[in-house]
This record gives structure tokens, C-alpha cells and sequence, in this order.
């Protein structure tokens, strides 16, 4: 027991120096613990510093006491720079970890403020690679991508700078990028951080067998219960995206006995509950998530939900979250317009969705995500031909989530293209048959619909066999639904929740013919 506490010091020091904050960055814990003798476990500030310091997740009340420490620290002491660092990343962590965006302007104010005490050029890289996190957290992969490569160019062998990097990278849609500095991240070391950033980057590309190896090596490897938590949650999200719902209810449920306020896992454990029709439990679950962890996906999917069992005026008021947790979160410098667009293709205005979609592409989030949103979102809005130019780019990278495979299977039927569209609708249903509780319904009628394949395979089968560059698309006006209407949808006369202070107008809701996207996590 005495050489188990004595380890956890050592990781406290360690993770001290690895930001480079000294002795008394947890308030004189780390400078009074004896050598010899019993060693009192780490309180909540060195755990959090401990998380901090080896690029793990923390838990919130954690994060909490660490901050409260900094705050009152610097009030005697506001020239420490290194200590307005490491408050600008504990308010940064604690906005992941709560959904609480109102950390993000106070992340950014401690940030500048270490920057004033110590600019960057005289070697303050650690604020930098805050405000690098703290600009992946906003949606803002742009900056984030400024910041991490001006910490890389400065000091190639600080390996904060490259899960930095990798998030930006592939927010921004450059898998490449994101995988040489995931190369560059292995030389520099090889525990959670990079165990965690493997995943998601083979996740990215396709590579399910490596991405569960490796969220698989993160649970065994994981050194406190949060981080634990997150590399199950992980393999939670990569059995789900196989299909397999049971397995992935079994990673969430570890998750949440491994740290009970993982929140994530929560909503994950929802999803998977109402793909094996336990509904009841579902609701709980996502509710009790939403709570806690108030991401406007999860009042999305969990409106869809409603949707599905015809329930609307409980979906209603979960589409009346999504916007109105958009709008606080705008407020604080956050990036919504994605989720954003999902709600109007499916809920709202689709031209108002390829309006946003439209403006992320053109600040390059081109992410796959944000392709087969736009995609998504052109057909619903009646522009067929532009429409598959992006679901050919979502779908392009081997990734093949069952979504993904279905929107581009829809768009390609409307095209005329029956071959293609058996086939991506088709394995779409065999990758997830469960993939929305909307959406997979619909699928099923549309390969019911494309009937069997014709005799000989038909002259189409696997498209036109030419993956066509998009280019960048300059904002405009959107055309016109398919015959002159406004869009797919039909005319409804129920109205939708008003948004005042949002990038672009959402219109009507409960179409006719609904048509969600429900995404989960990532």
C-alpha cells in the first residue's frame, strides 16, 4: 500500500512538472509530503493535475477543486503564468467533461492573461496548447490547427502539441495530417494520449479491428476511473458502429461502474438501449444525461426517438433543447452550426441547413461528418446531382458508418441509380440495422423498393466508378426544391421553436415524411 501511494505522488510531481507548474501548484500538497512514512492519497486538485498532466480526462468535481485552487492561488500570486495555464485547461476540460461552454470564455480570459504575464516567444508553449484546446472545443479547428502548429514549429518534441493537431486535423477533414501526427505522437510516447488518439484516428479511416485493439490496450492501461471510463465508452462507440447494440450496452455499463458520472456513456447506454426496444430505460437513461451532460446531439436523438414512437409533443420539446442549448452555446464562442443543420434538414428549413453547412465548408470543416451533412441536406433540399458529390466524400474514406451508407444510397436512388443505391442502402442495414430509430425504418422500405437485383447484376451496380473531387462551394442562395418547391418536405402548419440570434431562420416542423439524422457521439 505505502509504495502505491508513493507512486501516486510521483505521478503527481510528474504531471506537475509535465505542464511545467512547480511544487505548489495543489496548494503545498506536493511540497510537504515526507519521503518516508504514510503518504495521504492525492486530493482532488493533484488527481485533476494527474489527468491534466498525462493528457487524460478528469473528472468535474476534480476539475472543480483544481480550479478553485488556481483562482485562490492567483489572487495572491497573478504574475504565475504557469498557473493561469493551468486554470485556462482545467476550465477548457471541465467545459468537455460538463458540457458547460460558460468555462470557455473564462478558459480564454486565464489563457490571455498567462500570455500577458509570459508571451509565447519567451516560452510560454503551454498556454498555446491551451488555446489550442480550447479552439478544438469551440469547433473551431482552424485556430486550433494555428496554435498547434505554432507549439510544433517552436518545439517539435512537445508532444501536447499533436493531440492538438489531431483533433484540428481531422475537424478539419485532413486524415492525413491527423495521422502523421498521430506518427509523431508515438516517438514521443505511448500511453493513454496516444492510445486514445489512435483510436480515433483509425476509427476514422476505417480500421475497426485497430481502433478496438487500441481503446481495448486504453481500458487495461487506464491509471483512474475517468480515463478508464473514456477508453470504455470508446469501444462502447466502435460496437455500436458495428451493429452490435448488446455489446456495446455491456462497454457502456462498465464505463458507468468504473466512474459513475460519465455522462457520455450514459447517453451511449441510451442509444443502445432503444435499438434492443427498451425504450422505457432508454428515456431514463437519456434524460439523466441530459441533466448532466446537456449536448444538444442528445436532446436531438433523443427527440427522434419520440419521433419515431409518435410521441411528438414530447419530441417537440427535445427539438426546443437542441436550439435552445445551440444558442447558449453560441453565446460562449462555440460552433453549433452543424448540429445545427442536422435539426433543419430533418425538423426545419433544409435550405437554411445547406446555408450553414455551406459557410463550415467554406471556413474548410470538411470533415466527413460535415460532407455527408451537406450531402444530406442538398437532397432534402431538392439538389440532387451537387448532393452526391458529398456523400461520395463521406463515404470515401473506407469509414462506412451505416448513416453515411444510407444517405448516399437515398441520394443515388433519387438519381435513377438503382444499383449503387441497393448496395450502400443494403450495407448500411447489415453494418447497423438499427442506425436511427427514424431513418433504418425507411431504409428497409427503400431496399424493399429497389426489389431484388435484376438478372446478369444491373448495368450500375457500383456507380460510375469515378469518385469526383468536390471543390470548394461559394455560399449562394439555395435553389429551389425539386419542382419549384421549397424543399422535400411537405407544408406543415405546426411551428417550430423560434431561435433569435442563430446564423439562419428554422422553418417548419413535423413533415410529412420526416427524415432525422441521428449521429451519437463523434
Amino acid at each position: 500500500m505505502n509504495a502505491m501511494k508513493t507512486e501516486q505522488v510521483r505521478q503527481v510531481r510528474k504531471a506537475a512538472l509535465a505542464v511545467g507548474v512547480g511544487a505548489a501548484l495543489v496548494g503545498g500538497v506536493l511540497l510537504f509530503v515526507p519521503d518516508q512514512g504514510p503518504v495521504p492519497p492525492p486530493s482532488p486538485e493533484a488527481r485533476a493535475m494527474i489527468a491534466v498532466g498525462a493528457g487524460a480526462p478528469a473528472a468535474v468535481p476534480d476539475l472543480t477543486a483544481l480550479i478553485s485552487n488556481r483562482e485562490t492561488w492567483l489572487r495572491t500570486h497573478p504574475e504565475d503564468d504557469q498557473s493561469w495555464s493551468v486554470l485556462g485547461a482545467a476550465y477548457v476540460e471541465r467545459g468537455m467533461s460538463g458540457a458547460d461552454s460558460a468555462s470557455y470564455p473564462k478558459a480564454d480570459q486565464a489563457l490571455q492573461r498567462s500570455l500577458a504575464v509570459r508571451p509565447a516567444e519567451r516560452g510560454n508553449l503551454m498556454a498555446l496548447v491551451g488555446l489550442g484546446s480550447l479552439a478544438n472545443a469551440r469547433n473551431d479547428f482552424a485556430a486550433a490547427k494555428k496554435w498547434g502548429e505554432t507549439v510544433r514549429n517552436q518545439e517539435p518534441a512537445q508532444w501536447m502539441a499533436y493531440p492538438v493537431l489531431i483533433d484540428a486535423y481531422s475537424g478539419l477533414g485532413d486524415y492525413k495530417a491527423a495521422a502523421k501526427a498521430l506518427d509523431k505522437l508515438k516517438e514521443l510516447r505511448s500511453d493513454g494520449p496516444v492510445l486514445e488518439r489512435s483510436t480515433q484516428v483509425y476509427r476514422a479511416r476505417g480500421w475497426r479491428e485497430d481502433a478496438m485493439a487500441k481503446a481495448t490496450e486504453a481500458v487495461a492501461g487506464a491509471g483512474a476511473p475517468t480515463e478508464k471510463a473514456e477508453a470504455l465508452s470508446m469501444l462502447g462507440e466502435l460496437a455500436w458502429d458495428r451493429g452490435e447494440p448488446q455489446e456495446a450496452l455491456g462497454h457502456y455499463d462498465a464505463a458507468l461502474a468504473a466512474a459513475s458520472g460519465h455522462y457520455a456513456s450514459r447517453a451511449g447506454r441510451a442509444r443502445a438501449l432503444a435499438a434492443l426496444g427498451r425504450t422505457e430505460e432508454a428515456y431514463r437513461d437519456y434524460q439523466t444525461a441530459l441533466e448532466k451532460l446537456p449536448e444538444p446531439e442528445y436532446a436531438l436523438e433523443l427527440g427522434e426517438l419520440y419521433d419515431s414512437l409518435g410521441l411528438s409533443g414530447d419530441a417537440q420539446s427535445q427539438y426546443a433543447t437542441v436550439l435552445a442549448r445551440a444558442r447558449e452555446a453560441q453565446g460562449d464562442g462555440v460552433d453549433e452550426d452543424l448540429v445545427l443543420a442536422r435539426y433543419e434538414t430533418a425538423h426545419g428549413d433544409p435550405q437554411a441547413a445547406v446555408a450553414r453547412l455551406r459557410t463550415e465548408w467554406e471556413q474548410r470543416h470538411r470533415s466527413m461528418e460535415v460532407a455527408d451533412a451537406l450531402g444530406w441536406a442538398l437532397y432534402e433540399a431538392g439538389e440532387d446531382d451537387e448532393a452526391l458529390k458529398y456523400a461520395k466524400r463521406a463515404t470515401e474514406q473506407g469509414q462506412g458508418r451505416a448513416l453515411f451508407l444510407y444517405h448516399r444510397g437515398e441520394i443515388e436512388r433519387s438519381l435513377g441509380m438503382d444499383g449503387s443505391a441497393r448496395r450502400h442502402i443494403g450495407e448500411a442495414l447489415r453494418l447497423n440495422p438499427s442506425f436511427s430509430p427514424l431513418l433504418a425504418p425507411r431504409a428497409r422500405e427503400a431496399l424493399n423498393e429497389l426489389g431484388e437485383m435484376p438478372e446478369g447484376g444491373p448495368e450500375n451496380m457500383y456507380g460510375d466508378g469515378e469518385e469526383e473531387e468536390v471543390e470548394l462551394v461559394p455560399a449562394r442562395k439555395p435553389a429551389p426544391g425539386r419542382s419549384g418547391a421549397p424543399s422535400r418536405k411537405a407544408e406543415s402548419a405546426t411551428p417550430t421553436p423560434t431561435t433569435p440570434g442563430l446564423h439562419a431562420p428554422v422553418g417548419t416542423v413535423a413533415p410529412a415524411k420526416p427524415s432525422p439524422a441521428t449521429y451519437g457521439r463523434g
